[in-house]
């Protein structure tokens, strides 16, 4: 069931417009799952760089090109490209294309 798409300016410190469409309920999702979304960044936007506490997470890259900070070390990220943040683990993505980055986050509760 997809949700109302979210809107977020400068999320985590990070620079731009991103916005995240929830697509299953927390009713749908069960106790383990803290999100499962379509998220898409703005061109010239990004997700600053944050910390996991408590639970995990997984990108997988749909569209456009980025460049993905994993603790420390940078890489660029295009399409078919999986991400892993383990708990106590810190990422941010930069959208370094000419079109929107859009990519399926999931987040998994410790």
């Amino acid at each position: 069931m997809k949700q109302e798409i979210e809107h977020y300016t400068n999320r985590a410190g990070g620079k731009g417009t991103m916005h995240i469409e929830r697509l299953l309920t927390p009713k749908e999702m069960g106790s383990h799952v803290k999100m499962y979304a379509r998220v898409t960044i703005d061109v010239n936007s990004s997700l600053g760089y944050h910390k996991h506490e408590d639970d995990t997470e997984v990108y997988y890259i749909l569209e456009g090109h980025a460049l993905y900070n994993d603790n420390g070390m940078e890489r660029e990220l295009k399409p078919g490209d999986v991400t892993y943040t383990p708990n106590g683990k810190s990422h941010g993505i930069k959208n370094i294309g000419s079109e929107p980055l859009v990519f399926m986050a999931l987040i998994l509760l410790k």
